[in-house]
């Protein structure tokens, strides 16, 4: 072993140098080097860092850098995301999308261009004139369709969801507002009715308990001078007698 070389070594190296750092890694994992300035530092990793692809072969483990318009990459060929202005299309970085694709600035990815589907139109609605389907001859008629798939931005746009026509029908008399008002009518009028009969019956009775009331007043009235009456002449017949 070179003098400079020391065995007891931290942080997953198996070999290391006071001033190189790391010379080699424990088993599983990764050599990379680090820049500090001027100089560059071995260190040991248990997964690659960003911008950096792992290798593996039989004496050594080490990460290797992706290319410059990569941020992280699978292999050198492969890049999973790309930096700032490029989009990731099948493991590459663009500056521009290719024909019959788009960049999506979110994902910052190229992605196939979706157009905007609708359902089928509905059935067409009954003949309508100011919201009535009667006493008209010439009217309106709709139908109507849902948006199933809304488009990207290159997307072809959504077609109108809604569409009337011209329709003639053959002119009816509307209903007039006959058997259910009559039977509100007449159902209003019978309430009246029992309110009327019910108001007269309660006059009555009041009437009835006055008229009682005012019988026996009088009843008692009459009953009270009939017992004054007497009093009245045994106060005077001990007089007449003296004479």
């Amino acid at each position: 072993v070179h003098p400079n070389v020391s065995q007891g070594c931290q942080g997953g190296c198996a070999t290391c140098s006071d001033y190189n750092g790391c010379l080699s890694c424990k088993p599983r994992l990764f050599f990379v080097l680090e820049r500090i300035g001027m100089k560059q530092i071995g260190v040991c990793l248990s997964s690659c860092p960003s911008g950096y692809y792992g290798t593996r072969y039989p004496d050594i483990n080490k990460c290797a850098k992706c290319k410059a318009d990569c941020d992280t990459c699978f292999t050198r060929n492969f890049c999973t995301k790309c930096k700032s202005g490029f989009y990731l299309y099948s493991g590459k970085c663009l500056e521009k999308c290719p024909d019959g694709l788009e960049a999506n600035n979110h994902t910052m990815e190229c992605t196939s261009i979706v157009h905007c589907e609708a359902s089928e139109w509905s059935p067409w609605s009954p003949c309508t004139k100011k919201g009535k389907t009667c006493g008209f001859k010439r009217g309106n008629e709709v139908r109507v369709r849902e948006i199933v798939q809304h488009p990207s931005a290159r997307g072809n746009p959504c077609p109108a969801t809604s569409e009337s026509r011209k329709c003639i029908v053959q002119r009816k008399r509307c209903q007039k507002e006959g058997k259910g008002k009559k039977n509100r009518e007449e159902k209003r009028k019978k309430s009246n009715k029992e309110e009327n009969k019910e108001t007269r019956q309660e006059s009555k009775g009041r009437a009835a308990r006055r008229q009682n009331r005012e019988q026996r007043e009088s009843n008692n009235k009459t009953q009270l001078k009939k017992r004054k009456a007497p009093n009245k002449e045994q106060d005077l017949s001990p007089v007449d007698t003296a004479h």
